[in-house]
């Protein structure tokens, strides 16, 4: 904070830093979603149009919570952030299990922050790997002790349906939340909150957001992702959302 004076009036100035929201997850939420020329992108991209905050999309296509990890990208995020700034945090649809030789990707089963499992890499040697939820609330807790405010989201839904609805969530849909519980920040249920907009729209429409494979969507189903991730937000308690434009108060469908 700084001040002058002009006749004798004292004027206290104070300067600010504008918030900005980082955006770490996989190539839904990434630019060009899974790779130029495909004719698909990320909801990320389009999240900044809903809201008076710069945005940072550091999100990358083919990580998991453990690949983004140990490459340091989360390392590189938490480095840049200053107190205040927010950082949307979605992984799921890379963090599964791999079958014999590990992808680099893989978690370790389960939901607890002590578990292990010992994975065989391509040149023959072992790993020692860690769960979801250990490498999502390490993560966490290293953002929150920089001051910078943690949004947790479920990972998107496939395209894949049940009759008229949306298929169950895969089991990264509850550890997100159990994450977000045990560490005291914002979750957003992302998966609820696209599978609500889809089964409004209805499959037909929705399969044609989805010209590659059940996972990445077109511009214009990016966009509808981006809308209901706004949606789950402004149904949260999140302080983010009172950053939230017109636009954004626009965006259809209620709170689950």
């Amino acid at each position: 904070m700084f001040s002058f004076t002009v006749g004798a009036s004292l004027f206290l100035l104070s300067s600010v830093t504008a918030q900005t929201v980082y955006l770490a997850g996989d190539s839904t939420m990434a630019p060009n979603g899974d790779g130029a020329g495909t004719g698909t992108d990320g909801w990320g991209q389009y999240l900044g149009q809903y809201l008076t905050l710069s945005i940072s999309n550091q999100a990358i296509a083919g990580r998991s919570a453990r690949s983004f990890t140990e490459e340091g990208r989360f390392t590189t995020i938490i480095d840049d952030v200053v107190a205040g700034d927010f950082v949307i945090i979605e992984f799921g649809h890379n963090d599964g299990l791999s079958g014999d030789v590990d992808n680099g990707r893989e978690d370790a089963f389960g939901d607890s922050l002590t578990t292990t499992t010992t994975v065989t890499e391509t040149d023959g040697s072992t790993e020692v790997i860690h769960t979801f939820n250990y490498y999502m609330t390490n993560a966490v807790n290293s953002l929150k002790a920089k001051g910078a405010i943690p949004i947790v989201s479920a990972q998107t839904p496939d395209n894949i349906w049940d009759g008229d609805v949306i298929a169950a969530p895969p089991r990264f849909v509850p550890y997100a939340q159990e994450v977000s519980g045990n560490t005291s920040v914002t979750y957003v249920d992302h998966y609820d909150y696209v599978a609500q907009a889809y089964e409004v729209i209805g499959e037909t429409t929705v399969n044609t957001y989805y010209p590659i494979d059940h996972t990445h969507t077109t511009i214009t189903g990016a966009n509808v992702v981006a809308e209901a991730f706004v949606r789950g937000l402004l149904c949260s308690p999140s302080t983010l959302k009172s950053f939230v434009n017109s636009a954004g108060e626009a965006v259809p469908n209620g709170c689950l």
